[in-house]
């Protein structure tokens, strides 16, 4: 027992070091490639972020990279990017984390989350979500508003400051859902569809606050996206920062940078309501002024029309004289023309009468004289007879005569009756 070796005890602090130089000994420079997570800028300049496997393993590496090394880049790294690092591995002692401090750092691609970011989003393009001819307008004057986030988010206070602060009057409706994990996507397409059934707001605002690409990608899913497509109420989709772009933004019938943005797009400011209904009650008093003056200038007219009314009279009397004297010297004038009418008709009547009785005289005289040339009494005066028989008939036929019949004998100076005693054909 005596010869043992004695058991060695680290303090915290040593044995961090030590692993440190066990790392830098090991991997004093070493390459790696993934995808970046959670990328951000302090305001020293300093970049901090995680690189996760490209392969879709559940591993991930703490990555710093100080000032020198990111103003030496040429590309602007973003969440989902495919990057190859070269740095060396070390131990910070702080939280006793090992991280990765990045000398340099290369775009390898746009990794594999934001690959299926693009495949997507062809896809749902194709199938015509994005279409702007099919995005509507926002309501002008709403009277209540609903927002579709976490009940503890942070967007959802910015979201109801901005309200409170622009349209204290407007009602909101809060429809809470996860927005981040695999729950949210289903979650938040539930409550987008609640809210198209109960139909108690007029538009709504779906929105959370920023986050690296894997934070934002339940607004990057299909059912999310289709879920606003399809609601009966116009969306205005306020998710992460300006720079942030998800699918559920290109589906919306209005994208906001952010949530704060969203509130106040889909709000109209009670002042500058209120300055614009008091530019209105302007207008309408001053049309009202004008109407009123102009209806006072008629009155005043017409007024003064009526207070000389004699002269209105007598304008009017001079007026009918005039007429009376045109009247009656035009009826004077229809009445000589008239007359002068008739007159011509007269003589024109009595000539042309005097010229019928003439040509009826004439043809009196025609008839008189071809009449009398057929008068039978004229024949019998050159000695012929007019023979009857019995019934009063002229005799012009010997069958008409039979024995024994009595005949009339008409002569120039009488008439005689014979008795028919033979008849010979």
């Amino acid at each position: 027992m005596a010869d043992a070796a004695p058991r060695v005890v680290w303090g915290v602090a040593a044995l961090l070091a030590g692993v440190a130089d066990a790392l830098a000994a090991r991997f004093p420079v070493c390459s790696v490639r993934g995808e970046l997570a959670g990328w951000s800028r302090a305001a020293s300049g300093h970049c901090y972020f995680t690189l996760k496997d490209a392969d879709g393993q559940p591993a991930l590496l703490r990555c710093a990279m100080f000032r020198r090394a990111a103003a030496m880049l040429d590309f602007a790294p973003g969440d989902g990017q495919l990057v190859e690092l070269r740095g060396r591995l070390a131990l910070y002692e702080a939280r006793g984390e090992l991280q990765l401090v990045v000398e340099s750092m290369q775009a390898a691609g746009a990794g594999a989350l934001y690959e299926q970011f693009l495949r997507l989003k062809a896809r749902l393009e194709a199938a015509g979500l994005f279409d702007a001819a099919k995005k509507r307008p926002l309501p002008a004057q709403p009277r209540a508003i609903g927002v579709v986030t976490s009940l503890g988010a942070a967007a959802l206070h910015d979201v109801l400051s901005v309200l409170a602060r622009r349209a204290p009057h407007l009602s909101v409706v809060v429809y809470p859902t996860p927005v981040q994990g695999a729950d949210a996507p289903p979650a938040i397409a539930a409550a987008l569809a609640l809210a198209g059934v109960r139909r108690e707001v007029d538009l709504l605002i779906l929105c959370r606050g920023g986050g690296s690409l894997q934070d934002l990608w339940a607004f990057n899913d299909e059912r999310v996206v289709r879920a606003i497509a399809a609601s009966p109420l116009p969306v205005v989709c306020g998710v992460g920062h300006e720079t942030d772009v998800t699918l559920a933004d290109l589906a919306a019938d209005l994208r906001a940078p952010t949530p704060t943005g969203a509130a106040e797009l889909a709000a109209p400011a009670r002042d500058a309501l209120l300055g614009a209904l008091s530019g209105l009650a302007r207008r309408l008093l001053r049309c009202g002024d004008h109407r009123l003056q102009s209806a006072q200038q008629s009155l005043d007219r017409a007024a003064t029309r009526l207070a000389r009314p004699a002269e209105r009279v007598a304008r009017e009397r001079v007026r009918l004289d005039a007429h009376a004297r045109a009247l009656l010297q035009a009826g004077a004038a229809l009445l000589r023309r008239e007359r002068g009418t008739l007159r011509h008709d007269a003589l024109r009547l009595l000539h042309g009468g005097a010229l019928r009785r003439q040509r009826l005289y004439h043809a009196e005289q025609q008839l008189a004289t071809r009449l009398a040339a057929l008068d039978p009494q004229q024949i019998v005066a050159r000695g012929y007879a007019l023979v009857q028989a019995p019934d009063g008939a002229l005799v012009v036929d010997p069958g008409q005569l039979a024995a024994g019949i009595t005949l009339r004998l008409t002569l120039q100076r009488g008439a005689a009756e014979v008795d028919l005693a033979a008849v010979r054909r």
